[in-house]
């Protein structure tokens, strides 16, 4: 009896047991479900209103949105994703990537020094207050009106959010830190990227989420005013030959390259702030 009884109870932890680990799967299986959904219910309900609405239009700017989802495949699926998406896409990266690493190194430069700051903050402010796409014409003077141009277009606008909020983050670091790295003696590339970078993390991540619209716009505006190919010229193409529908459907990719772009960004975020969610965490515990 007293055998049976003990492999009874161990039968029954061994089931205990490994119901726990199917528990945790269904939470979080059911966790990324509702998060899939919460993201998917707004644009499915603004998708369905503006298909109900237009269904009767006969408006030639505003087309039904099922003519636009007819010329949706003949104006993308037939070469244009390669041919204009693509380069797109190569100087959007090219020049947000500028802006990362310049607006990064600068702004650590720049909040880690207060005669540096006190130096540049005149001309920061100067240059930030210049709207991007003014400097459009003067940048074609120097650069002509190929993919220089348009990368210096999309780091220059995408810099200001990135150095500034950066220069933010890193002024912001705990005195008492510096403090205590300085007592242990940390070599200065060890302070930097364990220390600096990592409590300015917050408000770089800030800056690069502004960056990157700001990234998006200066793509397609730079390639409105002077190209041959691109997302910005073929929309433009699309309305000088009065091809609405097929306009509407390059302003539906531009929306939704915005989406995946941002998504992705997100991602990242959520890995280099970890440590911040689980601080923030810890400390509302503790209360």
């Amino acid at each position: 009896m007293t055998a049976t009884g003990g492999r009874a109870a161990g039968t029954g932890r061994g089931r205990a047991g490994g119901g726990a680990p199917r528990d945790r799967s269904r939470e979080v299986g059911a966790g990324v479900l509702r998060r899939v959904g919460a993201a998917v219910a707004l644009p499915a309900v603004l998708l369905a209103a503006w298909w109900f609405a237009s269904a009767g239009s006969e408006s030639f700017y505003f087309p039904p949105l099922s003519a636009i989802v007819d010329a949706f495949g003949p104006a993308w699926f037939e070469g244009r994703l390669v041919t204009d998406a693509a380069p797109s896409l190569a100087r959007l990266l090219a020049g947000y990537a500028v802006a990362l690493v310049v607006g990064v190194a600068a702004g650590v430069a720049i909040g880690s020094s207060p005669v540096l700051r006190a130096l540049t903050e005149p001309a920061l402010e100067f240059f930030r207050a210049i709207p991007p796409p003014v400097m459009i014409p003067v940048t074609m003077l120097f650069l002509g009106i190929f993919t220089p141009m348009k990368v210096f277009v999309i780091a220059t606008g995408a810099l200001w959010p990135i150095l500034l909020n950066t220069v933010e983050g890193v002024r912001g670091v705990d005195e008492i830190l510096r403090d205590t790295a300085a007592v242990y003696r940390l070599r200065r590339r060890t302070a930097l990227r364990t220390l600096v970078l990592r409590a300015a993390s917050p408000q770089i991540m800030t800056g690069a989420r502004q960056g990157l619209s700001l990234a998006i716009i200066l793509m397609v505006i730079s390639e409105m005013f002077a190209a041959n190919n691109g997302l910005g010229f073929t929309v433009v193409q699309f309305q000088r030959s009065f091809a609405v529908p097929e306009m509407w459907t390059g302003i539906i990719v531009l929306g939704v390259l915005g989406v995946v772009l941002s998504a992705l960004l997100r991602v990242v975020e959520r890995r280099v702030l970890a440590w911040h969610r689980g601080l923030r965490r810890t400390a509302r515990e503790s209360r």
